[in-house]
């Protein structure tokens, strides 16, 4: 074990470090370039389809038949999305880039999501550009499926090696990961013991994950927005109450992004290549644009339109680090626990319960536990089509059972050498969604020109993906 686990962490110190990290940013800053910032440009339009798309109704000037392709809302596409991404990356991971990086930390966590929308928008445009109907009649798609019908069946192994990472990273980071995290903070807190947590996340979870993608996104439509809006709430109560620090804090974090922190209190200090490494890997860790796992969902959208499903998806992005991630931050930088050398969700509840004494505590255990499960249901969905994929249509109920019963187990485990395989695994499908956006460029800087100059642009149903 002990070799393999020195094997695992030599893997794991390149697949996120710098070369990694460089290869994330340079792709969806060539794509924001490419786009001539659409993205950005255009994110009031984003929100404007994403609030049409709450019962995939058609759009004006688009046929009826637009309300027959695909699953689930272009809305609920996004919050199933949404639902993977805002997990223990908005709690702990931001405390963990602060505590590392030091305030700088932040500034370039907001670099990457707007980088990162780009890469959203482009993965999401070739997830339905790309998509295919399997034998059951559901459409399917990602990375694996935009390799394989975009660059073609010679490029099939590399679609393989994504679906295999994801297949694999889906039990770590999506499920054995979640549920010890929430186990440990209801325990810490509440005093409810981990097996019991586990027992009672494997019911839920199993209840929503055997009804497939129409049961996940029904869920998550009504759950995202409502835990999403009540974190935000109660970190705006946060604020307010901190609101003589909140100028000091934005401060701090524009001033650091360029200037080494000293060390002071608990805080060891950053150096600026901290907070760059640290503000860049967190927020990927938790808007996961750039890894292929959100267009999985956004695949399964009813629209036959990819450009307006990737001007939703680029939301996720926004949603997740600019606003969540940004009010845990200045929860954090606007009290004093930061410099005690605290990190982690325990840096993040400390800080809110400093505001909001008895309360604070609280209030950040229930939020990682809605968002933990929620993670859980929508990683669910990623490594069964990753598994299908790899399996066919007939393997998806063996996956789904074998996920949920894993739940449990995570919750009582000691999840090192598990958490260290499912972070390297996660990192690992970033290579072959990197190549492929960069390879497939062409495509969706043509399809978003046609669309936004009033041409008819294709849908993956009305393509030859049966081509040699």
């Amino acid at each position: 074990m002990e070799t393999l686990t020195s094997i695992f962490t030599a893997i794991n110190g390149v697949v996120w470090g710098p070369l990694m990290l460089i290869l994330l940013l340079g792709v969806g800053l060539y794509l924001q370039i490419g786009l001539k910032l659409m993205p950005i440009r255009k994110l009031g339009t984003g929100f404007k389809l994403m609030w049409q798309g709450r019962d995939a109704k058609p759009a004006p000037g688009e046929a009826k038949k637009a309300d027959e392709e695909g699953e689930i809302s272009p809305f609920n596409a996004l919050m199933t999305a949404l639902s993977a991404t805002i997990g223990t990356g908005n709690i702990a991971g931001v405390a963990t880039a602060i505590a590392l990086g030091g305030p700088g930390a932040v500034f370039w966590m907001w670099i990457t999501a707007l980088v990162g929308m780009a890469t959203k928008f482009s993965e999401a445009v070739l997830a339905v550009r790309y998509r295919e109907t399997d034998s059951t009649g559901y459409h399917v798609g990602g990375p694996m499926f935009y390799i394989k019908n975009g660059l073609g069946r010679k490029w099939l192994w590399l679609g393989g090696a994504f679906a295999f990472f994801g297949a694999v990273a889906a039990f770590g980071i999506g499920n054995t990961v979640q549920s010890n995290s929430v186990a440990d903070a209801l325990d810490s807190t509440f005093g409810i013991p981990h097996w019991l947590t586990g027992v009672v996340i494997m019911v839920l979870a199993g209840a929503v994950i055997l009804g497939g993608i129409k049961r996940i996104a029904k869920v998550a439509g009504k759950l995202v927005p409502i835990m999403g809006i009540a974190y935000v709430l109660a970190g705006l109560v946060v604020l307010v109450v901190n609101a003589g620090q909140i100028g000091d804090a934005f401060s701090m974090i524009f001033y650091y992004a360029f200037n080494p922190h000293a060390a002071m209190g608990g805080f060891a200090g950053a150096a600026v290549m901290a907070a760059i490494r640290f503000g860049v890997a967190r927020g990927i860790f938790s808007n996961e644009a750039g890894l292929g796992s959100a267009p999985i969902a956004h695949a399964a959208a009813k629209t036959r339109n990819p450009v307006r499903q990737g001007m939703i998806a680029m939301l996720g992005t926004f949603i997740d680090t600019i606003i969540i991630c940004t009010i845990t931050a200045l929860v954090i930088l606007t009290s004093t626990v930061w410099v005690e050398g605290e990190a982690g969700a325990s840096l993040t509840a400390l800080s809110f319960d400093a505001a909001l004494p008895g309360w604070g505590n609280q209030i950040v255990s229930l939020a990682l536990a809605v968002f933990a499960f929620t993670t859980i249901l929508g990683w669910s969905f990623y490594g069964e089509k990753c598994f299908q994929f790899l399996f066919g249509t007939r393997s998806i109920m063996l996956y789904r059972v074998l996920f949920v019963l894993a739940i449990p187990l995570g919750a009582i485990a000691q999840l090192g050498f598990i958490w260290l395989m499912a972070d390297t695994f996660n990192a690992m499908m970033a290579i072959p969604n990197l190549i492929a956006l960069a390879l497939l460029s062409p495509v969706v800087f043509k399809v978003t020109r046609d669309y936004f100059d009033g041409k008819e642009v294709l849908p993956g149903e009305d393509l030859d993906h049966n081509r040699p």
